[in-house]
C-alpha cells in the first residue's frame, strides 16, 4: 500500500474528503452570515438554529407529508426563509440602525427559543434521514472509496455558493442590495423598496442555512443540536475571511474544512482547535480578516 509521509493515501484522501465535505457546510453556513452581515450589518446568531429547522423541516416533510429528499430540497429552504422573513418584520426590523450588539442578542435568544422547543419535541437524540436512492452506493476511484451522496454535497455547495457570489456581485438585484448598505435613502430615492431588499436579503441568508441543512441531514443525523455544535465554527470561518466578504466565506469555508481534515490525519490532537488556531493568527496579522476591508 502506498504512502504518504508514512500515512497510508487511502486514509489521507478519506480526511481530505471528509474535510471538503465539512468545508462545504462551513462555506455554505458562513456564506449566509457573510450576506445578512454584509448587507443588514446584523450578527445572526439564529444561523445555526435556521440550520437545523432546514434538517427538521426536510424530516418532518418526509415523515408525515411523504415528501421525498428531492422536493425538500426545494421547500425546506422556502420554509426556513419565510420564518426568517417573519422574524425581520416583526423584530430584526426594529433593531436597525443600533448597535450590532442588539441583534447579536436578539438572534442568540431565539435560537436558544428554536433549540429549546425542538428538544422538547423531539429530544436530543438524533433521528436518521436516508439519501435519496439516485445517490446511494459509491464509486471505487481506484485511490479511494467515494460515496455519491458525499460527493453530491461538495458539487451542489460549491454551485450554490459560486451562484450566490454571482447574484450578489454581477446583477442589478445584487448592485441594489450593496447600494442600499451604503446609502439606503438614496436608493430609496431611485423608487427601490429598500425594506423591501432588507427583508429579502435575512430570508435568503436563512434560506441558505436551511438548505445546508437538508443536505447535511443524510451525512449526520437530524438533532436540535446540530445548530449549536457547528456555528461557533462557522463565526470563526467568517472571521478568517473577513466579516461581510461572501467571496472570503466560501474561500475561507472550503479552505478551513480541508485543514482541519488533513490536521487529523497528521496531528489528530489539533484537529478540534486548529480552525481557532488558524483565527487567532489572522486576527494578529489582518484584524479584518483575509479577505476583509478595513473600515
Amino acid at each position: 500500500m502506498s504512502t504518504i509521509f508514512g500515512i497510508p493515501t487511502p486514509a489521507l484522501y478519506g480526511q481530505i474528503l471528509i474535510g471538503l465535505i465539512n468545508g462545504s457546510f462551513y462555506a455554505l453556513l458562513s456564506l449566509g452570515l457573510a450576506v445578512i452581515f454584509g448587507l443588514l450589518r446584523v450578527i445572526n446568531f439564529a444561523h445555526g438554529a435556521q440550520y437545523m429547522l432546514g434538517a427538521f423541516a426536510a424530516y418532518l416533510l418526509l415523515e408525515y407529508a411523504g415528501i421525498g429528499y428531492w422536493p425538500a430540497l426545494i421547500a425546506a429552504p422556502l420554509i426556513v426563509g419565510a420564518s426568517a422573513i417573519v422574524v425581520e418584520r416583526t423584530m430584526l426590523r426594529r433593531l436597525y440602525g443600533l448597535d450590532p450588539l442588539y441583534g447579536l442578542l436578539l438572534t442568540f435568544g431565539l435560537a436558544l427559543i428554536f433549540e429549546g422547543a425542538f428538544r422538547y419535541w423531539f429530544g436530543a437524540a438524533g433521528k436518521p434521514f436516508s439519501p435519496p436512492s439516485q445517490l446511494a452506493g459509491g464509486v471505487n476511484l481506484g485511490f479511494m472509496f467515494l460515496p455519491i451522496y458525499r460527493g453530491w454535497v461538495v458539487i451542489a455547495s460549491l454551485v450554490i455558493c459560486v451562484g450566490t457570489w454571482l447574484l450578489i456581485e454581477k446583477t442589478r438585484l445584487g448592485a441594489y442590495l450593496r447600494a442600499a448598505t451604503e446609502n439606503a435613502t438614496l436608493v430609496q430615492a431611485f423608487g427601490v423598496n429598500v425594506p423591501q431588499l432588507l427583508t429579502l436579503t435575512y430570508g435568503l441568508g436563512a434560506a441558505l442555512a436551511g438548505l445546508a441543512g437538508v443536505l447535511a441531514a443524510p451525512v449526520y443525523q437530524v438533532s436540535p443540536l446540530m445548530g449549536s455544535n457547528l456555528i461557533i465554527i462557522v463565526f470563526a470561518v467568517v472571521v478568517v475571511g473577513g466579516m461581510g466578504s461572501i467571496l472570503g466565506a466560501i474561500i475561507t469555508g472550503y479552505m478551513l474544512g480541508v485543514l482541519e481534515g488533513l490536521t487529523k490525519v497528521f496531528y489528530p490532537e489539533a484537529s478540534s482547535i486548529v480552525i481557532f488556531v488558524v483565527m487567532a493568527i489572522v486576527l494578529l496579522v489582518r484584524p479584518a480578516g483575509l479577505f476583509g476591508r478595513e473600515e
